[in-house]
């Protein structure tokens, strides 16, 4: 969505640490392993895009359909883009935390750098056919429908 700022949005109707990534990309699939094996206290859930509520939260947020130039992360309440989204899921994870230095490049530098990785992804890492495996014992906190409101 050209023109689109990225900045955090107001989202206090989804759960906290939702993760919203592209299932067939090999570095967003390979991130999610890599939080699947970091995170000790669960406090991740996944959202593929290409799931029927990966496509609602997309089309909420304005996130392409078609080619998702950004993933989104859920922290208290705001969903966060691109490096934002990045920077707030490492600091959550233990031994990580130095990631949150990233906060201190400003957002105009962190973006166009993680678009230049967002563009070519499929180019330079390949494009799954299916979306990724989950790993054993996931299926619980990998979601594809929104859960039913209470």
């Amino acid at each position: 969505m050209p023109g689109k700022s990225w900045k955090p949005e107001p989202a206090p109707d989804l759960p906290d640490g939702l993760v919203l990534f592209d299932g067939y990309c090999h570095v967003c699939s390979g991130g999610v392993q890599f939080l699947w094996a970091r995170d000790k206290i669960q406090q991740f859930s996944y959202v593929p895009c290409q799931s029927p509520w990966g496509y609602e939260i997309m089309a909420r947020y304005g996130i392409d359909r078609d080619f998702a130039e950004t993933f989104a992360f859920v922290d208290k309440g705001y969903i966060l883009f691109k490096s934002d989204a990045a920077i707030a899921i490492m600091q959550r994870l233990p031994y990580w935390r130095w990631a949150s230095l990233g906060w201190i490049v400003p957002r105009f530098i962190r973006d166009p750098l993680y678009d230049l990785l967002a563009r070519n992804r499929y180019k330079w890492f390949g494009k799954r056919d299916v979306c990724m495996t989950l790993p054993a014992g996931a299926k619980a906190r990998f979601l594809t429908e929104a859960p039913a409101k209470q």
